[in-house]
C-alpha cells in the first residue's frame, strides 16, 4: 500500500506531489475556459492527495479553510458545469505518453451507499451472488502490468433514476443513459473508440453478468484485439471448419473447456507456467466472428480459474492481456482507494463524474512517481498482439 501522505514540507503540511506540477495540470486542465476553474480542479487533486481520511467535499474544504472555502468546492464539483469529457481524454493521452499502457480494461466498481439520495443509488447484484445497496459503475482502465489508470467512466442508471422527481433531483441530464451494466460497458467501449491520440485497443472486458459473446462480436466488427471474461455458462457452439470430427450443438463455456482436454497445453503469460486450452468457438449464426475459447487452470489439482472469449491468437499473449485485470485491481485497492473514488457523498450526477474524474488525476499523479513493480505479470516487454 502506498503512503500518500509521505509528500510533506517542513512545517508538516501536505504538499503537492511532485507529479503534480504545472505542465500535468495544463495539460489535463486546458479544456476548463476560465483560469479559476484551473485552479480549483488543481487545488481539488491536491485535496484528494492530501487529506487524511476520507477524501469527502467537506472534509477536501476544510483541509482548505472555512465556510468560503465549502461553499467553493461544492459548487464547483456539484453544480458547475464543466465538462469532464475533455479532462478525460486529456487524461488518456497522458497516461499514454507518460506509462505506455499495453491494453484497456473495461471492469466494474460497486460503490456502497447508506442512504438513497446519491445518483444511481439501488439495489445491486454483487459478484458473489449477494445483494448490496449501492451505486454500480464501469471504468475503462489503461493498464500494464507496471500501472494501471482508470480514465473513463459510466454510472449505471436504472429506469427509476431515468424519470422525475429522482432524474431532476440528481440533476441527470437528458443525454444520460438508463440502462444496464452490459450497457454500460458498450458506452465505455464507445469512450475507447472515441478517445483520439491512444490506440483502440486490445481491450480486457473482466465485467460479470454482460453477454460475453456479443460484446465479442461488438469488438470484432470494430477491429479490435480482445480478451474477455465469459460466464461458465455462456453458450457457444465449436468452430467445425477448425475442429470437423467434434460435433456442432451448443453447449455451455464450462462444458467445452472441460470436455476438450487434447486441446490443453502448457504457456507462460509472464508470471510462471499455467496450463491452458484454446478452444476454436464460432457464434450463433446470428452472429458473425471466429475466436477461442479460452481456458485456464491453476496448480495441479486445482478447479478451473477463468474462461476467456479473445481473439488473440496465442494463448500466452491472451493471458498476458488477461492478467492486466488483476493490475487493475491491485492499484484501485493501492492507489484508487486512496485517492478517495469510492468516496463522493454528494447527491447529483454532475458532481459524481466531476468528483470521480479529479480522483482518476489523482490517481495518475501517484502512479506517475511510483516505482515500477517488480513483478513477472508485467507485459510491458510484449507489444505484439496477433488476432484470428
Amino acid at each position: 500500500m502506498r503512503d500518500l501522505q509521505r509528500h510533506a514540507d517542513t512545517s508538516g503540511r501536505p504538499a503537492a506531489p511532485p507529479a503534480l506540477d504545472a505542465e500535468l495540470c495544463e495539460s489535463l486542465f486546458g479544456s476548463l475556459q476560465r483560469s479559476d476553474q484551473r485552479a480549483k480542479a488543481q487545488k481539488y487533486v491536491l485535496g484528494l492527495l492530501s487529506v487524511r481520511g476520507r477524501k469527502t467535499l467537506r472534509n477536501i474544504a476544510a483541509h482548505f479553510g472555512g465556510a468560503a472555502a465549502q461553499q467553493n468546492v461544492h459548487h464547483f464539483i456539484s453544480t458547475s458545469p464543466w465538462d469532464w469529457m475533455p479532462v478525460r481524454q486529456a487524461l488518456a493521452r497522458y497516461a499514454h505518453r507518460a506509462l505506455a499502457p499495453d491494453a484497456w480494461v473495461v471492469s466494474s466498481l460497486l460503490i456502497p451507499k447508506t442512504g438513497p439520495h446519491s445518483a444511481g443509488v439501488d439495489e445491486q447484484p454483487a459478484p458473489t451472488g449477494q445483494v448490496f445497496k449501492g451505486q454500480h459503475a464501469v471504468g475503462a482502465w489503461l493498464a500494464s502490468g507496471r500501472s494501471a489508470v482508470p480514465v473513463h467512466w459510466h454510472l449505471r442508471l436504472s429506469a427509476r433514476w431515468g424519470a422525475d422527481p429522482l432524474r431532476r433531483r440528481a440533476n441527470i441530464p437528458p443525454d444520460a443513459a438508463v440502462g444496464t451494466v452490459e450497457e454500460c460497458v458498450r458506452q465505455a467501449m464507445s469512450d475507447v473508440l472515441g478517445t483520439d491520440g491512444v490506440p483502440h485497443g486490445p481491450v480486457v472486458v473482466d465485467v460479470a453478468d454482460v453477454d460475453a459473446v456479443s460484446v465479442a462480436c461488438f469488438l470484432s466488427s470494430a477491429g479490435i484485439p480482445f480478451v474477455i471474461r465469459a460466464d461458465s455458462d455462456t453458450r457457444l457452439r465449436l468452430d467445425r471448419s477448425r475442429l470437423p470430427r467434434h460435433g456442432g450443438q451448443e453447449r455451455t463455456a464450462g462444458e467445452l473447456a472441460d470436455a476438450l482436454p487434447h486441446l490443453r497445453q502448457r504457456v507462460n503469460p509472464g508470471d510462471g507456467l499455467t496450463t491452458a486450452s484454446a478452444i476454436p468457438v464460432a457464434a450463433s449464426p446470428a452472429r458473425s466472428g471466429r475466436m477461442l475459447l479460452l481456458g485456464e487452470w491453476g496448480p495441479a489439482g486445482q478447479p478451473r480459474r477463468r474462461v476467456w472469449l479473445t481473439n488473440v491468437a496465442a494463448p500466452a499473449s491472451a493471458l498476458r492481456l488477461a492478467r492486466l485485470s488483476d493490475a487493475v485491481e491491485r492499484d484501485f485497492a493501492a492507489i484508487s482507494e486512496n485517492v478517495g473514488m469510492r468516496d463522493f457523498t454528494g447527491r447529483s450526477f454532475p458532481g459524481w463524474h466531476h468528483h470521480i474524474t479529479l480522483a482518476s488525476v489523482a490517481h495518475l499523479a501517484v502512479a506517475l512517481e511510483s516505482p515500477a513493480p517488480a513483478r513477472a505479470s508485467d507485459t510491458s516487454h510484449n507489444k505484439s498482439i496477433t488476432v484470428r
